[in-house]
């Protein structure tokens, strides 16, 4: 039996991709979060202050490639659950919440070990080589969305 190296395609990006997310939204899960709750609560728990809220849709959207609609309905599950909130000075704007706080550092320092144990022992040259051919790849899928559009 031959086994030859795999070459990188988008099945196994794809494969990679569904398999290191299928191991975080157990994780997530044990937070209360959602894999698009996260992405949004991230958003929100990284800034410097409170976010503009369609700021947080746009981005998350552009990361996930999702309608609009359903992030802002991830927003308002955020806000409902308390992990966000409304900046009393200015309503269109979102800030974390101490619960927000403690979800997203729980899960973020839930996960780091897991990854590590991922990534183990892939040497520092591929991982840049794999990133730099992921970030091309994605750019690149990116114009391909834009001209669909």
């Amino acid at each position: 039996m031959t086994t030859t190296t795999p070459v990188l395609n988008s099945r196994v990006i794809g494969l990679a991709h569904y398999a290191a997310r299928a191991v975080l939204e157990k994780v997530l899960a044990g937070h209360g979060l959602t894999f698009q709750q996260s992405v949004a609560l991230r958003v929100v728990a990284v800034a410097d202050g409170p976010v503009d809220r369609e700021g947080v849709v746009d981005q998350v959207v552009d990361s996930l490639k999702v309608e609009k609609a359903d992030i802002r309905s991830v927003v308002e599950e955020l806000v409902a659950a308390r992990l966000v909130e409304a900046d009393p000075a200015r309503p269109s704007r979102l800030r974390i919440t101490d619960a927000g706080r403690d979800a997203y550092s729980g899960s973020t320092a839930e996960v780091a070990p897991v990854s590590a144990r991922i990534y183990a022992g892939i040497p520092d040259e591929e991982l840049a080589a794999a990133g730099r051919a992921l970030t091309l790849i994605t750019e690149r899928a990116d114009a391909e969305l834009a001209a669909l559009r």
